[in-house]
């Protein structure tokens, strides 16, 4: 009996669920919506790929459809690949009869990879559309690219297969060695504005030679990439200022990756460094962001000149400084893992008309920190002869945003002069009395708001309401203000000169 019962009650599922409609769909119509009528993927450089966009896909009916055809205009040639709720159809280009629920979506994934000859050549922009369906219900959304030619840089692959590699910190590391010779690029010691430049691995300065980066020149360093400026060779960067937010005269260097979302991830590539035994160096206009550690520089024989230069996001320090001799005007330094400038192990530092700040929100970083020793050294201190700032802002989002670490085993001198500090805590620590230690500090502004224009968007300028609004010493002043500007008298701290900010 319950057997006969069982064959009944399934007979019954089995007869209204055939009568069930919500799984049958019906063709689709031409009425789908789109969560953008055109989809930007931000400029790339030729031959490699893009990041992922997302395209969402609208049923509003009440039925259940089938999308007869989904593919891109250019069929299996296009550049462009996609995926179609998870889907990879043909060759992510042809996907036919997808099913789309009543008043559900869908997700469309679009990526790309292509080359400057496929773009159009009067604006390096490659298009295509993805398709909807066909004829009377065709539906379209255009897709649009720009294709950057550039200059590519990279370790040669050995014939067993490995790449070239170059020796830094003892360590064989993925590189080459720049080529002023190079049967492709020519002189590679010598970039120009011409073209981007992109570089995988370390490129290394051969011994006795000098790298130059001409005014406008753009350096994108790939993933685990950077500059190895190595022994007696030099480093000259020449970048003059700039007339509009392009800085089309600055000399930049950045990651490889040119998307959007890309523009401020610290640690995207890994340094510049300048080792021990490298000399005559001069970096001026610069732009240095999102890399792990922006200028490495050792144990420097020879004063370097750092000028109207910017860093910003770095995953550790954004200068770090190894008993180094460095003469810095008009820097800019924020966002800095560690701290936005470090002067490790002693060295001769002088700064005048910087602004050092560290927006990285945890209490143990600083904007600016300076030491005469270092752990695993030998001897493990080290004379700091000099260190001094003068008419800086040294601030930020943390507390206390300057720290001294003083070994009695070593000189240690440091003496601040019109600088504007943020150290909130109180201290009986004699390093840190800013207002009776006259023979170390003399006319420090403690705590008060330099009113930036936005820190978050690296944006240091001030106004008249900053607490920075002409306490500068005159006998300290840099004429002009890292965009070019005479500065005024008395002048203004950090690097830029007052103006009424935007309304």
């Amino acid at each position: 009996m319950r057997q006969y019962f069982a064959i009944f009650v399934l007979g019954l599922i089995l007869v209204f669920s055939s009568c069930r409609t919500d799984f049958d769909t019906v063709a689709s119509s031409g009425d789908l919506k789109f969560s953008k009528d055109t989809v930007y993927l931000d400029t790339v450089f030729k031959n490699i790929g893009s990041s992922t966009y997302q395209l969402k896909v609208y049923n509003r009916s009440k039925n259940d459809i089938s999308i007869p055809v989904v593919q891109f205009k250019k069929g299996l040639s296009s550049k462009y690949r996609m995926t179609v709720d998870g889907m990879s159809g043909n060759n992510g280009k042809i996907f036919n009869n997808v099913t789309l629920l009543a008043k559900d979506s869908l997700y469309i994934f679009i990526e790309t990879t292509a080359d400057i000859t496929d773009a159009n050549p009067a604006d390096f922009l490659y298009t295509d559309e993805i398709q909807f369906d066909s004829g009377a219900n065709l539906q379209q959304v255009a897709l649009v690219t720009l294709i950057q030619d550039a200059v590519f840089l990279y370790p040669n692959q050995n014939p067993n297969g490995t790449k070239e590699k170059i020796k830094i910190d003892g360590k064989d590391v993925d590189g080459f060695y720049l080529n002023e010779n190079d049967p492709v690029n020519g002189n590679e010691l010598l970039f120009t504005k011409q073209k981007p430049y992109v570089i995988y691995g370390y490129a290394g300065v051969p011994e006795n030679k000098t790298v130059t980066f001409e005014a406008g020149a753009r350096v994108h360093f790939h993933t685990n990439s950077g500059l190895y400026v190595g022994k007696n060779a030099s480093l000259q960067i020449n970048g003059t200022t700039s007339t509009t937010e392009k800085l089309e005269n600055e000399v930049i260097f950045e990651g490889d990756r040119l998307e959007s979302l890309y523009s401020d991830i610290p640690g995207q590539w890994k340094s510049v460094i300048l080792e021990n035994g490298s000399n005559n160096h001069s970096i001026k206009n610069l732009t240095l962001k999102n890399a792990i550690t922006g200028l490495n520089i050792r144990n420097s024989v020879n004063t370097i000149q750092i000028k109207n230069t910017q860093v910003y996001n770095c995953a550790e320090y954004g200068i770090l400084a190894q008993n180094a001799r460095i003469n810095g005007e008009n820097l800019v330094i924020n966002y800095a893992g560690l701290a936005s400038l470090s002067c490790v192990y002693g060295g001769n530092y002088s700064f005048t008309h910087c602004t050092f700040y560290n927006n990285w929100q945890i209490n143990s970083q600083f904007a600016v920190s300076v030491s005469n020793s270092l752990a695993g050294k030998m001897p493990e201190t080290n004379a700091l002869t000099q260190a001094t700032f003068n008419n800086c802002i040294i601030y930020g989002s943390n507390t206390n945003e300057f720290n001294l670490s003083k070994n009695t085993n070593a000189p240690f001198v440091y003496q601040l002069n019109n600088c504007l500090l943020k150290f909130s805590s109180s201290t009986t620590n004699p390093d840190y009395q800013f207002k009776t230690d006259t023979q170390h500090y003399s006319n420090i502004i403690l705590n008060e708001n330099p009113k930036f224009y936005n820190v978050n968007q690296n944006k240091f300028n001030i106004d008249k309401t900053s607490a920075a609004f002409a306490k500068g010493n005159q006998s300290y002043i840099i004429l002009q203000d890292i965009l070019g500007v005479t500065r005024t008298s008395p002048p203004d701290l950090g690097a830029y000169q007052s103006k009424d900010f935007p309304k």
